[in-house]
């Protein structure tokens, strides 16, 4: 009866296989492959200037970005060192206002006197001890009559003459 291609059931047909396996003797070596020297690759010098072009882009590339970031680096850098200085002279400014308020306040009268009686033991002075001194009304500037003789040092040149033409 021969065998219809449709299946009536849920298992499918074992297939059988038409080609048998054959037995190889147990005898027989391996061969073993030996690799073959590699050819050198030929290279044209068109390709060769294409990828000495594209070697020189990509380092170019890298070259200038390297350069921008140096650079960037250099204007953080000066960027901070300004805003250090921009403090540093606000501090300056601050103390120096500070000082001016000292020097206004010791400046006073009222403080002098009190520092010069705390410290320095001074004491203010009495009517006993002022002691008044009358003055005539003279002129004491007295004009110059006489004349005012600057000596200079001459050189030997200049002596020499005065000797010869003062005899």
């Amino acid at each position: 009866m021969a065998r219809s291609r449709y299946e009536y059931g849920t298992t499918p047909r074992k297939l059988e296989p038409n080609v048998r396996k054959k037995q190889q003797p147990q005898n027989r070596k391996l061969k073993v492959v030996e690799d073959l020297p590699k050819q050198d690759v030929k290279i044209s010098k068109a390709e060769q200037k294409k990828q000495m072009k594209s070697i020189l882009i990509v380092l170019g590339i890298f070259v200038l970005l390297f350069a921008i970031s140096y650079r960037n680096s250099e204007i953080n850098e000066k960027f901070n060192q300004v805003q250090t200085l921009k403090k540093e002279l606000s501090d300056v400014q601050k103390e120096n206002e500070q000082l001016k308020v000292n020097i206004e306040n010791n400046l006073n009268l009222s403080v002098i006197k009190k520092q010069a009686k705390e410290k320095l033991g001074m004491q203010e002075l009495t009517n006993k001890q002022t002691v008044y001194v009358n003055l005539p009304k003279k002129d004491y500037v007295e004009s110059a009559t006489e004349e005012i003789i600057e000596k200079q040092e001459k050189n030997w040149f200049q002596k020499i003459i005065d000797k010869i033409f003062n005899k």
